[in-house]
């Protein structure tokens, strides 16, 4: 049959190979091609969207001396409260209309956020209160996580599915190492920079970086008119009608019914939930842990932290394009099960023991009592105004924090393994939790439901410092740890109990062979 794919012409892409020789028969090479550069341009999306380049503590105090860290708490927490919100309305949308219109749409909301964070010195007054807007409608522009993981989801066969969604989440990784390298690139233009008074801009080491976001937007956006198209085949990989399947032939496979697994969807969103809600603590407490533990300074901390961080994202990259390969031999629920006791020994190595104590401030002692944490300490741990000398300041475990005085000190070498284990576990854990979630819903729309996948991680990164910074500031490390071992824990055997029921859906109704 001339046009159609055989054997013999297959040329993997990206890792990715068809799922059985059925596939090869039933799908042309200009739908193969065609398909494959879709979801290409989509992990182009996924890492432009991740190069997040807003200096916002800094900026903040220069634009707005009245903004104190309790509202920059509130500034951190709005870009994962709009993703929240705006991931299942994009996931809707895009049930019923074409997937390039939500796509477009939230790149332009974050090519107007980032715009508007240039803008913010233009206001007389309140010019905190509009880096809240541009920091929430960024977090509503990220909502297009959703979209793109279910256009991924409905394009792919069940043997392509994995290693698709680990080119999303390295494409993410990559964004999220590569945005701090581009505004570091940045700042020779200095605070005070150049201002093009026409248009009343000011290009300096804060505005640079954002208004390079909002053209790699615009340029992407031009990508995904010029290329991107609809495609949605079965758990098989044949071609299958959709509502939003601009070039639907009579010919194409109908999408296969059957219930959905309610139960494993409910769990999913509960691993996932715990999984970023981990991740976003350890995130939280590393920079006061590590200046109570090792009396760090405020910038030995953000810098030796920041480099930590930095490898832990090097080190996902890797981890993605292991799990790749690994998938296909001991399948996605065993390594989600691996990932998550692995992460349980990292958190179980952070807990204190011996008989060596931390070095106690006593030069910060004011009174007996343990303060009130506001908000934005709790998103920020100890930082504090740039302006001060950080030589000058007292270093190590406050006496303000009773826990001080009895807890022991948490070695260097237990937190860097324990650094090592959380950041392998974490994308394992990560990837594995939508790449099943995927398999689960089917080859059908799966817009709404990546909405809310998306939304409960976006909760869990508001709800996850809020929780390590409590306990922490009140009962010290071995309390928190202790209580994330036993969340961890609790997750684990949730796991164990829906084990069996985390199958595809063309599995479970005996379509394809497990």
């Amino acid at each position: 049959m001339a046009g159609l794919r055989n054997e013999s012409e297959q040329e993997p892409l990206l890792g990715d190979t068809p799922g059985s020789r059925e596939w090869d028969i039933l799908e042309t090479e200009e739908h193969y091609k065609s398909r494959w550069r879709s979801i290409r341009i989509l992990y182009l999306t996924m890492f432009l969207s991740s190069v997040v380049m807003m200096s916002i503590w800094p900026y903040l105090q220069k634009i707005d001396p009245t903004a104190d860290t309790s509202f920059l708490g509130w500034v951190i927490a709005s870009y994962s409260l709009g993703q929240m919100v705006a991931s299942p309305i994009f996931g809707l949308w895009s049930n019923y209309r074409p997937r390039k219109e939500p796509l477009i749409v939230s790149i332009l909301i974050s090519v107007a956020a980032n715009c508007l964070y240039a803008y913010l010195h233009i206001p007389a007054s309140h010019n905190k209160y509009y880096m809240l807007v541009a920091r929430g409608l960024l977090g509503i522009g990220a909502g297009n996580v959703a979209v793109v993981r279910s256009y991924t989801a409905g394009a792919t066969s069940l043997q392509e599915r994995t290693s698709s969604m680990a080119n999303i989440s390295m494409c993410q990784a990559l964004g999220f190492i590569l945005g701090p390298v581009f505004q570091t690139c940045f700042t020779f233009l200095g605070e005070k920079g150049v201002t093009w008074d026409v248009i009343k801009l000011q290009i300096n080491m804060y505005t640079t970086p954002v208004l390079l976001s909002a053209f790699l937007g615009i340029l992407n956006i031009i990508l995904i008119l010029a290329i991107l198209r609809e495609h949605r085949v079965d758990d098989s990989g044949r071609q299958c009608k959709s509502i939003n399947f601009e070039e639907a032939s009579t010919d194409e496979a109908q999408v296969p019914q059957g219930n959905i697994d309610q139960v494993a969807v409910v769990a999913i969103n509960v691993l996932f939930f715990v999984t970023l809600f981990i991740f976003a603590l350890f995130e939280t407490i590393i920079t006061p842990l590590t200046m109570d533990m090792y009396a760090w300074t405020q910038e030995q901390a953000v810098l030796y932290n920041g480099i930590i961080l930095a490898a832990l994202g090097v080190e996902a990259v890797v981890i993605f394009l292991g799990v790749k390969l690994l998938s296909k031999k001991i399948g996605e629920r065993a390594i989600l099960l691996g990932g998550l006791i692995v992460v349980w020994v990292g958190f179980f190595i952070l807990l204190p023991w011996g008989n060596q104590f931390p070095k106690i401030q006593w030069e910060d002692l004011h009174n007996n009592s343990i303060p009130n944490t506001t908000f934005g300490e709790i998103i920020i741990g100890l930082w504090k105004s740039p302006m001060e000398d950080d030589n000058e300041r007292p270093t190590g475990c406050s006496i303000e924090q009773a826990w001080c005085l009895y807890t022991p000190v948490i070695h260097l070498a237990q937190f860097l393994t324990s650094a090592v284990l959380i950041g392998l576990g974490y994308p394992v854990c990560n990837l594995m939790s939508y790449t099943l979630y995927s398999k689960i819903l089917g080859p059908k729309p799966q817009g709404v439901y990546m909405g809310w996948l998306t939304a409960s991680g976006s909760g869990a990164r508001i709800l996850g410092p809020m929780f390590i910074s409590q306990v922490y500031a009140h009962w010290g490390p071995r309390w928190a740890f202790s209580l994330v071992c036993g969340i961890i824990v609790l997750t684990i055997t949730l796991l164990g109990v829906v084990y069996k029921r985390l199958i595809a859906l063309s599995v479970r109704y005996g379509r394809i062979q497990e």
